[in-house]
């Protein structure tokens, strides 16, 4: 295993710094470096201007409009990402559904589809979790019942990222009760605009809205919106988990906070010292980039063999998945460490709006406490850390 960048991966990374520096409009980046709200438009700003030059699909087939991107090269842009303050990529529809529709799909739903991801023209959501069925997901509720040429859909999911921004959903339903639940569960692409389908907004503790609660009555999905087979939804779920494994490392966001944290160390206090020069914090933070530095390297040394057709040793993805949630816990709460007091203010028109009010404090105290707080969910989605655990202990102590 060669852990070293190519001559090649070098330019593609100058690449990138270069296009980010020259093409990332001014007001998202300092939206993004002040954790400040980033609205629909400026989520779809970005993405188009990516789609313009392919990057947004990058990691797909050229087969299939994308650029080939390697997973290495994929890892490299979403670090670049970070370190530049570019808003986090929507990647329902790149890195998740599109795969799925491109290797399942009809021929139909690929010219339906697959434009519209590459770019950017459509926001896509995931319909999985239920308030029954988020560890255990294969105990999902949401009923499809098959009316011949349209399936009947009702139920609930819950922590719905971005729903209300989203113009299409891919969502598992139960079509079937009988054998093993994973068998009865379908695959479907839904409409969000269709009648029935309802978005409630779930408010986080600093008044944020990202995850939301989305309800089904009664609505009437298109038999020609079903991916693959009926009852093999969870062949294609797993398929889809199979593109995850970089995001799963939270190579971007980590890259980002270190990034802010470093700033603020960086700079010279009210006594005239800077953060970076007390030695309990420089302690701490050189930790804590030399536990992200363990992290990038166990990533690349699945990138690596993954690259060379080896299968990737059991457990992997569940570590890179925990350490990498630990991670980004400990770097926000050394963020919030890093501002003091003036972290416990709370001004919403700065974070929500236009900052209408004087900014009481340093900027940079503005959005640690909101990463904080997002951060504590982040050993729970995507599969808990105890999940997590059980797959090693089960795949690699044979528990």
């Amino acid at each position: 295993m060669d852990l070293r960048l190519s001559d090649q991966d070098r330019a593609f990374e100058a690449e990138v710094r270069a296009f980010i520096a020259a093409e990332l409009p001014v007001d998202i980046r300092e939206k993004v470096r002040l954790d400040r709200t980033l609205a629909r438009d400026d989520f779809m700003r970005w993405q188009q201007i990516l789609a313009r030059r392919g990057w947004f699909t990058g990691a797909w087939p050229r087969a299939q409009g994308g650029l080939d991107w390697s997973a290495l090269h994929t890892l490299i842009f979403n670090r670049v990402a970070g370190e530049m303050h570019c808003p986090e990529l929507q990647v329902f529809g790149p890195a998740m559904v599109g795969p799925v529709i491109y290797t399942f799909g009809t021929e139909a739903q690929k010219a339906k589809h697959l434009p519209a991801i590459r770019d950017s023209s459509v926001w896509w959501c995931q319909g999985y979790s239920e308030p029954g069925a988020g560890s255990d997901l294969a105990a999902l509720k949401t009923q499809a019942l098959d009316r011949g040429d349209h399936f009947l859909v009702n139920g609930q999911k819950i922590w719905t990222s971005y729903a209300h921004f989203a113009d299409w959903m891919f969502c598992l339903v139960r079509t079937s009760t009988e054998g093993p639940k994973q068998a009865g569960i379908s695959f479907l692409l839904i409409d969000m605009k269709t009648p029935g389908v309802q978005v409630q907004p779930i408010r986080m503790m600093d008044g944020r809205h990202y995850l939301n609660a989305v309800f089904f009555d009664d609505v009437r999905v298109p038999r020609e919106n079903l991916i693959g087979e009926v009852d093999r939804g969870w062949t294609y779920a797993k398929f889809l988990l199979a593109h995850e494994r970089v995001e799963n490392a939270n190579l971007r966001f980590i890259t980002q906070e270190l990034a802010r944290l470093r700033e603020v160390a960086a700079e010279v206090g009210s006594g005239g010292r800077r953060l970076i020069d007390e030695p309990a914090f420089a302690r701490e933070l050189a930790q804590v980039e030399a536990q992200f530095k363990a992290l990038e390297i166990g990533l690349l040394r699945l990138l690596s063999d993954a690259q060379a057709g080896q299968a990737a040793a059991p457990g992997t993805s569940s570590f890179i998945k925990i350490r990498g949630t630990e991670i980004a816990q400990r770097i926000t709460e050394l963020r919030v460490m890093a501002s003091g007091p003036d972290a416990q203010r709370f001004q919403p028109d700065w974070l929500f709006g236009d900052g209408e009010t004087p900014l009481l404090g340093p900027e940079h105290a503005l959005g640690p406490v909101a990463s904080y707080q997002f951060c504590r969910a982040m050993t729970i989605y995507g599969g808990s850390t105890e999940v997590q655990k059980n797959i090693m202990a089960k795949h690699v102590l044979g528990l």
